[in-house]
């Protein structure tokens, strides 16, 4: 897929990965829709190829209004990564008592069940669009994590949401694939992102030492890396990709 000219739409656009992958796709020529929630939004800085349009990924109606605002004839959706997530910590048993139905649910809906609405919407607008010489329409990428297989102590609500994503990856691209769009999902290691980093530098660096190799944090731009691979590599459908640096992770 040439990404010159298409438009790519990125959520959780305003930081952390989203960030990094909406800067790298305009760097590589496509006009990038991020979406994000209005105070990320707010803060987040506009350029003339990356345009903010505020919405929770778990609204139909939100996400519809900002598929409606591309100009498919000027160009054309191929590309789609979904960033969008959170990841609490709670254990199943605590001092806090038990868990949380409410955060469990709210997890899901916004890691698994976002990521399903984005996909969802965004498969019927890309569909849309006319077929490459190769019968090509576009890909979508998801992000999981290494903790939907390692899941650690404290991640029961985090892994269950990022394994549904794994999950989704096969049969959603299988179902895609009569019009011609991949999918694929990208299951990052520990990355060095903002929230990250507010935890001080000994917290980066304990959990660098536990990386088998490169032994670092792994960089937003280069969860970004992949994602512009993933869009040249026409051949790679159906994959969940781990960029972890060999790591497997331990209870805690």
């Amino acid at each position: 897929m040439q990404l010159a000219g298409i438009t790519a739409l990125v959520t959780g656009a305003a930081s952390g990965l989203g960030a990094a992958t909406a800067t790298r796709l305009a760097d590589a020529g496509a006009h990038v829709l991020g979406i994000d929630l209005p105070k990320a939004v707010d803060a987040a800085t506009a350029t003339d190829r990356i345009r903010f349009v505020a919405a929770d990924v778990t609204n139909e109606a939100e996400i519809s209004a900002a598929l409606a605002t591309i100009d498919s004839a000027a160009a054309p959706l191929r590309l789609v990564v979904n960033c969008a997530g959170i990841a609490p910590a709670r254990r199943i048993l605590s001092s806090k008592g038990s868990h949380e139905l409410d955060l469990f649910r709210r997890t899901i809906e916004v890691n698994l069940l976002g990521t399903f609405n984005v996909l969802n919407l965004a498969a019927a607008v890309i569909a849309e669009q006319s077929a490459d010489e190769n019968g090509q329409r576009g890909l979508i990428v998801n992000t999981a994590s290494v903790a939907a297989f390692e899941g650690q102590i404290g991640q029961i609500a985090y892994s269950a949401s990022k394994g549904g994503v794994v999950g989704m990856t096969v049969p959603a691209a299988r179902d895609l694939a009569r019009y011609g769009i991949r999918v694929n999902t990208i299951a990052p290691g520990i990355v060095d992102t903002p929230m990250l980093a507010s935890l001080g530098p000994e917290v980066g660096a304990s959990l660098a030492a536990g990386i088998p190799f490169p032994q670092r944090l792994a960089r937003p731009d280069e969860y970004a890396q992949l994602v512009v691979m993933l869009a040249e590599h026409d051949y790679l459908n159906g994959e969940t990709i781990r960029m972890d640096g060999a790591l497997r992770m331990a209870p805690q």
